[in-house]
């Protein structure tokens, strides 16, 4: 196993050895000369200041960049990677780079804090030609938070760089360096007691995590990177999905669409948005595009959060995933995966190897999500309803909620009330009414368990308020595409 990573960092290559497996790039960046430019806000992506561009060859070969949290991303994920701050844009250090000039020429910054991070999420969307239009700044943006200049001039900003004159130096010059790079060997940080281990093969991946049950498994780093930011753990071994080769495929597996698990949230979505746009359009709020763009769908799954999204959407669709230890693999249906609070249907040494999920579109999935805010928000609430309609009677019905029991669930009573029965509100309020049968919600800092049962039943009633009208009600992202009038 190579104890070596080598990355791109503003157009040089670095070999770095002997670093902890739990040092942060944010905290490496920083530790550098002349790298300060990246800032340390929040310490768990959700600020944006510590925002940085990483950009990879796509299975095409294409470079393709992504907004990344430094903050949270660990130093092993950087390898085969390349990397720019704020501080690598200019040219020569003396002309500003298109997006910096934008944001002078704008007045877009004021005590600057924030800036670099602005900086590198529109240089992000600047390389890879989107994104900056007027219907997809707000989203670019939605992970950078600025409390002083207002994000006005920082939109004119945006809107006013022009992606069809690209300069391709910087991108030439990545992709050079990057295919230098030797691949096909597992790499390993280790020093200071913490290693982290990137294995380059899924047979490897799956021997490494055999032998050592006891690993934790780092996706996207979204979860694991606040254990040590935010609760100073000390994580003695990990081993990272995202530099196996392979694990970032979407595949066409028969009848279901077989999601790897280094499968970005933000990739899923862009792969699903035809089919699914409900689901789209939940994870456009899922969580910051620098979120998005790291955290993974496997990751989310095996995290097993009672108050996670995705969950009851893939449970509404009938999902399963795929376990595997060393060279055998079982399938379990996903209801059944979450059996207790922070308990799965996961053997010592198993991992999730993929999520398999029924393909086809699926006119009749709504994903309602209720949160305090719009963007970047842990529900209180999270409601997946599907079900089929034939000559007019309800059939298939799934109903997964999110925040109502110590694991994402569906609610069978609620189910059985709708099951063979016309479509009619009636008995969707009659499904309502039987959510207290299936669930006694808990208390906490997002939703009493009042509030939690009433929402809940409120959603059931407007899902079949939706149904029946053929209108949807949406106050953000797809605009008022409803009326109220005769509801």
């Amino acid at each position: 196993m190579q104890r070596k990573i080598c990355f791109v960092l503003n157009g040089k290559v670095h070999r770095v050895s002997d670093c902890a497996g739990d040092l942060t790039l944010l905290d490496w960046l920083r530790g550098q000369p002349h790298l300060r430019g990246t800032k340390q806000g929040c310490g768990e992506g959700d600020c944006g200041a510590c925002t940085v561009s990483m950009a990879r060859p796509d299975a095409k070969g294409k470079l393709m960049y992504r907004p990344v949290n430094a903050c949270i991303l660990f130093m092993g994920m950087v390898n085969g990677a390349a990397i720019r701050t704020v501080e690598g844009l200019a040219n020569d250090g003396n002309q500003l780079h298109p997006v910096q000039a934008a944001m002078v020429k704008n007045d877009a910054s004021q005590c600057g804090f924030c800036t670099p991070g602005f900086v590198m999420t529109l240089y992000t969307a600047w390389q890879n030609g989107s994104g900056l239009g007027p219907d997809d700044v707000d989203d670019t943006i939605a992970g950078n938070l600025c409390r002083c200049t207002g994000y006005r001039p920082i939109i004119a900003a945006a809107a006013s760089l022009d992606v069809k004159n690209l300069s391709d130096d910087i991108h030439n010059n990545d992709a050079g360096l990057l295919k230098s790079f030797e691949s096909g060997h597992d790499v390993c940080c280790d020093n200071g007691g913490s290693q982290f281990m990137a294995p380059a093969n899924s047979a490897s991946f799956a021997k490494l995590y055999a032998e050592h049950p006891e690993a934790t498994i780092v996706g996207g780093a979204t979860d694991v990177g606040l254990w040590v930011t935010k609760q100073h753990r000390k994580l003695d071994k990990m081993i990272w999905t995202g530099g196996v080769a392979g694990f970032d495929a979407i595949i066409d597996d028969g009848d279901v669409k077989r999601i790897m698990p280094a499968v970005t949230h933000q990739q899923f979505l862009l792969h699903i948005a035809d089919d699914l746009p409900e689901c789209a359009e939940l994870l456009r709020r899922f969580g910051a595009l620098q979120v998005r763009s790291s955290g993974t769908v496997c990751g989310n799954i095996a995290n097993a959060s009672p108050i996670g999204d995705l969950p009851p959407v893939l449970i509404s669709l009938d999902s399963a995933v795929e376990l595997t230890k060393g060279s055998k693999s079982r399938e379990v249906n996903l209801e059944d995966f979450f059996l207790d609070y922070g308990k799965q249907d996961r053997k010592a040494g198993e991992f999730v190897s993929a999520l398999l999920m029924p393909k086809g579109k699926k006119p009749n999935l709504r994903c309602y999500k209720i949160s305090k805010r719009f963007d970047q928000d842990i529900s209180a609430v999270m409601l997946a309803a599907n079900l089929d309609i034939t000559d007019g009677v309800i059939d298939a019905v799934r109903l997964a909620f999110g925040g109502m029991a110590g694991i994402p669930k569906r609610a069978v009573y609620a189910e059985w009330e709708l099951a063979g029965k016309a479509l009619d509100i009636a008995y969707f309020k009659k499904a309502a009414a039987a959510l207290a049968e299936d669930f006694t919600p808990l208390s906490d800092m997002r939703g009493s368990a009042e509030y939690r049962l009433l929402t809940a039943q409120n959603l059931i009633v407007k899902y079949g308020l939706e149904l029946i009208s053929g209108k949807q009600m949406r106050l953000a992202g797809q605009g008022l595409t409803a009326s109220l009038e005769g509801w």
